[in-house]
């Protein structure tokens, strides 16, 4: 049967073929429907969301060192997180097949750069496979397995945006079981001392070369020859734009295993064609190689190497070929991104945004946006967990350098502090720290699309879990007092934002109150309206920065837009803003 399928669905459909057991993630786009799909297939296989990188992929390889195909999934950053277990992983080796899925982002859709991680399949030594559509999604990710499994390793399965995201027709085949393998005890091999590791890594070496024979006859590789005056080397979303570019007459090699790379191939393919192009985003990874291996190429030299290529790009970078444009007749007005209309997190800001000598470290997640104007309440936002760290490194300067003045306020968000929020809530408390934690809470993980956390009672698989309690696991930590508050309620922020400040012990707080499209815990939606004849145009609604609203000598609310949290109404001097039909 075909089905038009993204690259993600593809990438579950796959896994499920390939009898795999075993899975557990961190959800980040562009990969997080790779798990919310695997989620159907809950009758074969066990899935669930961990709560950051580095435990979903010593929890999977743990399952493939009992014998279960297993299979791990993350964002390109994400993969930072996970790298510790994974450069000590591809020393041991598996025990059932064990894929880590990166999913890069060119462009940073949705991330905060757009790292290149072919670069860790080269740094940790494992194997590359790179698929460029759904298609190859499902078959080359079934072939991954068998690759793990024949050469003992553990295999990166990296995907871009545009693959992850893009639909095409996949032709679905059955599940093949994979019967659990038997554990066997082996201390040597997954028992990482220095003694050990300086024997797993000759069989490393020893594996790689093994690889690198695999990959001149991989199925995963091809040619297409067609002419022999261009020939051109590329690999996922780079081959589909390079084909729409290069004349009819090209010759491709289409490479799906990237890492350790065909050189008897490649070699083999360069001297059939007169000039070789290397076409691939971001880094130079497989020119650079090329080149090392004496085979002269064109790569970087005219394709750029930040942010996505595209067919128009390419054919610009190599041939002067000008995209054919044309100006729209009215220009669309800048619409920069915003809080969602009704967001809690909005509240919170509000009221921080009024602080005069704050210092707001951020983090990541969907109060990032708390940055723009006009809350204009975050200074930094470096990584996750970051909001609490980076801030306590500001705390320290501060205090050192004798700026007592500046009171330091570091950001998470409920999923972010169960991520990597604990260890700086620590830290803080450790070094005594002199900044306020906050957890801004909306009960779901909801950038990256309303994936349940260890805060929301509830499994990947929809079963009931125990629900962490942010707040005490602050007191546990030393926090005394740990504010907790309804960031709808401005007052009550006001005053805890005070009282914490004022306190002579480590104070932190909890803002609670849950994400405005979760429908489950919705509250009622009673819209609120501006009364013209109260109105005095003082564009005090404005600096709350709802999307509701919009201004013509006076202020109006979009009902359709309206949430009804009310922090316009208690914002307002004037008393001009007041609910529909009453509270």
């Amino acid at each position: 049967m075909k089905r038009l399928l993204t690259g993600n669905e593809a990438i579950a459909r796959g896994v499920f073929e390939a009898g795999v057991s075993f899975g557990s993630a961190y959800p980040g786009t562009p990969s997080t429907e790779i798990f919310e799909n695997l989620a159907s297939y809950k009758g074969s296989l066990y899935c669930e969301w961990a709560p950051n990188e580095k435990v979903a992929v010593e929890v999977a390889y743990g399952a493939s060192i009992a014998g279960l195909r297993s299979i791990s999934a993350m964002k390109h950053v994400g993969l930072n997180v996970a790298a510790d277990p994974i450069f000590s992983a591809t020393y041991q080796g598996v025990g059932a097949g064990f894929v880590v899925v990166s999913a890069d982002d060119p462009d940073m859709h949705s991330s905060q750069n757009e790292q290149d991680n072919r670069l860790y399949a080269k740094f940790a030594k494992m194997a590359l496979v790179e698929p460029s559509d759904s298609q190859e999604c499902l078959d080359f990710i079934k072939e991954a397995y068998r690759i793990s499994e024949k050469f003992d390793t553990l295999v990166l399965f990296r995907v871009t945006t545009r693959v992850s995201h893009s639909k095409s027709l996949v032709e679905e085949g059955e599940r093949i079981e994979a019967s659990p393998r038997e554990y066997v005890k082996n201390v040597e091999k997954f028992v990482s001392t220095p003694e050990h590791a300086k024997i797993n890594h000759g069989r490393l070496e020893a594996k790689m070369k093994e690889l690198a024979a695999y990959a001149e006859t991989s199925p995963l590789n091809r040619l297409e020859l067609k002419g022999s005056k261009i020939g051109v080397i590329s690999a996922a979303i780079s081959y589909q734009y390079a084909r729409e570019v290069f004349p009819e007459d090209t010759s491709f090699l289409k490479l799906g295993f990237t890492y350790p790379l065909p050189m008897g191939l490649i070699r083999d393919f360069a001297l059939k064609v007169e000039k070789l192009y290397v076409i691939e985003e971001l880094e130079p990874f497989m020119e650079e190689q090329i080149k090392m291996a004496g085979i002269p190429c064109v790569g970087k030299s005219l394709v750029p190497s930040i942010r996505e290529l595209d067919p128009a790009i390419l054919a610009k970078a190599l041939f002067g070929v000008e995209p054919e444009t044309a100006e729209p007749e009215m220009k669309p007005t800048n619409r920069p991104p915003a809080l969602c209309p009704g967001c809690p997190h909005r509240g919170f800001f509000y009221a921080l945004s009024k602080g005069r000598d704050y210092v707001i470290a951020g983090d990541i997640g969907c109060y990032s946006l708390g940055y723009h104007s006009p809350l204009n309440a975050m200074d930094t936002c470096l990584c996750m967990g970051g909001g609490f760290s980076v801030g306590m490194g500001m705390a320290k300067a501060f205090e050192i350098s004798g700026r007592s003045d500046k009171k330091v306020f570091g950001l998470v968000g409920d999923s972010t502090f169960f991520h990597s929020g604990m260890t700086g809530a620590t830290e803080i408390i450790y070094n005594s720290g002199r900044m306020i934690p906050c957890v801004l809470d909306n009960r779901i993980t909801g950038m990256t699309g309303h994936q349940d956390n260890p805060g929301t009672g509830e499994t990947l698989l929809g079963l009931p879990a125990p629900q962490i309690d942010i707040a005490r696991v602050l007191s546990a930590l030393g926090f005394d007092p740990v504010f907790t508050v309804d960031p709808l309620d401005l007052k009550a922020v006001e005053v805890a934002l005070n009282a914490a400040q004022a306190s002579a012990k480590p104070a932190a707080i909890v803002a609670r109150s849950p994400c405005v499209l979760v429908k489950k815990l919705a509250r009622p939606r009673k819209p609120y309206a501006v009364d013209p004849a109260k109105c005095r145009s003082c564009k005090r609604c404005l600096k709350v920065g709802c999307p509701a609203f919009s201004f013509d000598r006076i202020s109006s609310i979009d009902p359709a837009l309206c949430a009804g949290c009310s922090i316009c109404a208690q914002v307002c001097p004037f008393g001009a803003i007041s609910q529909v039909g009453g509270p």
